[in-house]
């Protein structure tokens, strides 16, 4: 079961698992609309073969149902938006951490045979070292950060406590198609390809962006190796890209000039910016043999042209300069 598969990365995921001819069912959260996210854009031949439930997994009626028969667990569920923690951080924190919560208590309960769960470089804070390995101190700036930590260490707990098989797997900053205008990819390529002016905030943090396959093959890896229980493993590529460095990229593979203009409504508050992120993966690289393969101007490439075919759903009408 993968929760959170109506997201970017969890559908994604749904994909690589019945391509692996994995029996799989699919958590999208319940709306009045019947819609199932991203996972609607997802191959429909593929999809044919998924049990899509919806639900929240803030209900433990329904995670426990969904976990019963389950041997795998992916929990990717998560409010994700670092801007919405600061406005609703109890929303954020009841889903990120009673949501894990749940998933937890029923992998516990069912027996289930692996639980991986899904955390975020954010929890690293702005960097003390590079490259961070796993051993960089937990520094959350945001509700957001603070959640997924504090789901962390009780994915641990129940590890040492309960003897729960729960691995985490800790992407840095994956970018591909299908990802929502909240992050700093699918923002710049929106806008850079109706007009010549980019609207953002900060431009000189960086990052470290892994393409979403690499990261899902490496989410998988995790799931498939024993040596992964009770630890936690960095998933990047270990490569720091600026914000500004990146709008450069976009503009050399759409083959036009972009200028950056500043937007003060993007900006976060004081001292919550992380301003550098980059992955130490050599765990990944002995324990799981995984090593990125999407050089990040041919992810960028691939991402430019699934926004330009799917440019409906990005409203770049709020960034007009």
């Amino acid at each position: 079961m993968v929760t959170g598969a109506g997201g970017f990365l969890g559908s994604h995921l749904v994909e690589a698992l019945v391509k692996k001819s994995a029996k799989t069912k699919a958590l999208v959260h319940y709306n009045s609309r019947s819609q199932w996210g991203m996972l609607e854009l997802a191959d429909r031949h593929l999809l044919s073969h998924v049990e899509i439930l919806t639900g929240d997994v803030r209900d433990s009626d329904c995670i426990r149902i969904a976990v019963s028969d389950c041997d795998v667990v992916f929990h990717l569920a998560a409010l994700i938006g670092i801007p919405y923690s600061y406005v609703n951080p109890r929303d954020v924190v009841d889903t990120n951490l009673i949501g894990s919560l749940n998933v937890f208590q029923a992998g516990r309960d069912f027996l289930t045979e692996k639980v991986v769960h899904i955390s975020t470089s954010e929890v690293y804070g702005t960097a003390e070292y590079v490259p961070m390995d796993e051993k960089h101190p937990l520094k959350p700036q945001s509700p957001y950060a603070a959640s997924k930590v504090a789901a962390d260490q009780l994915a641990l707990s129940f590890y040492r406590s309960f003897h729960l098989p729960v691995a985490i797997a800790r992407p840095f900053n994956a970018y591909g198609p299908r990802q929502s205008a909240r992050a700093i990819v699918p923002t710049i390529i929106s806008q850079g390809l109706e007009r010549r002016s980019i609207k953002l905030g900060s431009i000189s943090a960086t990052r470290d962006l892994t393409f979403v396959s690499d990261t899902v093959e490496g989410i998988l890896k995790v799931c498939e190796s024993d040596q992964t229980n009770g630890e936690v493993t960095n998933l990047g590529s270990g490569f720091e890209v600026s914000i500004e460095e990146l709008v450069e990229l976009v503009a050399r593979v759409l083959n036009k000039s972009l200028r950056i203009s500043s937007d003060s409504k993007r900006r976060r508050p004081e001292a919550s910016e992380v301003e550098r992120l980059c992955s130490d993966s050599k765990k990944a690289h002995k324990t799981l043999g995984w090593y990125p393969r999407i050089k990040l101007e041919e992810g960028l490439a691939k991402t430019i042209a699934w926004i330009e075919k799917h440019s409906h759903l990005y409203k770049t009408e709020l960034y007009n300069v």
